[in-house]
């Protein structure tokens, strides 16, 4: 109720938006404070008829609320409300995710499905990298298929393999060849080029705070230039509100892309094919599933 009421009254208004939904607020505050004295006295009463009618009732309600989150409206909803709740944060988070509903919505879906069919020559690689580093293995596989959509290769800006290594810090190397229990990490090795991609995103992320927007920045910029901390510190930005001014000299794009694609590989793992976002009621069912490490879905 309190994601309905956020999503009709939202705006800042006193007597059309503010004052209304204080009032709804205290209307259903009242209206539960009925409803549990009433659930008490009827739990009385139905004692004295049969021991058995109190546990089957609240079955019963458990089955009702549980047919009721399983619908569409309810998702939109808990969005209003996580929105409500959650602030800056929680706004930075649902303008990401939009970005990237409208990046998978622009991808064709023939090469889309190309680009999945080989990454299943990787697919063990990148999910053992993924557990290794306690990182979500579609994310991982979104920056794989930004990074070389699949075709491992040197390129010219000195980028190595499946996911286009280049200068990472010592301390990550080190964590890989560890990982791998080898001497010697070989970036055209796709299974080395993957742990060091995980150890990588890892350590920038760690960096940005785990904010993932950043951390993924992050991994784009690289040291280039004292990294995107650097850059940060510079502009006195201190999160993904902040740094929005700023994205226009960044490679804003980076992040939504590695994160459409992410959104992909996880449709493809649960529904075995990759949903067309405007058709039907596929939108709200995307957003349902979530976006890999936004934790946006129920």
């Amino acid at each position: 109720m309190l994601g309905y009421s956020a999503g009709q009254f939202s705006g800042t208004s006193f007597f059309g938006h503010l004052l209304p939904f204080t009032a709804g607020v205290l209307a259903l505050i009242l209206a539960v404070s009925v409803f549990l004295v009433g659930w008490w006295k009827l739990r009385k009463w139905l004692r004295l008829h049969s021991e058995w009618l109190t546990p089957a009732l609240s079955i019963a309600l458990a089955v009702l609320i549980s047919w009721l989150v399983t619908h569409d409206q309810f998702s939109l909803a808990y969005g209003n409300f996580r929105t409500l709740v959650g602030g800056k944060e929680e706004a930075g988070r649902v303008t990401i995710a939009h970005q990237v509903y409208a990046a998978y919505r622009r991808h064709d879906s023939a090469q889309l499905q190309k680009m999945v069919n080989r990454s299943q020559e990787y697919r063990q690689a990148i999910e053992d990298a993924a557990r290794s580093f306690d990182i979500d293995a579609h994310l991982l596989h979104g920056i794989a298929a930004t990074e070389s959509s699949f075709i491992p290769r040197d390129s010219s800006d000195g980028g190595r393999g499946l996911f286009q290594i280049t200068r990472v810090p010592e301390t990550v190397i080190a964590q890989a060849r560890r990982r791998l229990n080898v001497e010697k990490i070989m970036l055209d090795n796709p299974r080395h080029n993957a742990f060091v991609a995980a150890a990588t995103f890892k350590h920038y992320l760690a960096e940005m705070k785990d904010d993932l927007f950043l951390g993924l920045l992050a991994y784009n910029i690289g040291p280039a230039n004292g990294g995107l901390r650097f850059i940060m510190q510079q502009y006195g930005a201190t999160d993904f509100t902040t740094i929005q001014p700023y994205l226009q000299t960044l490679p804003r794009d980076y992040p939504i892309r590695v994160l459409a694609y992410s959104l992909a590989f996880r449709l493809w793992h649960r529904e075995g094919r990759l949903l067309a976002y405007e058709e039907g009621n596929n939108a709200i069912r995307i957003q349902r599933i979530g976006i890999p490490g936004l934790h946006a879905g129920l």
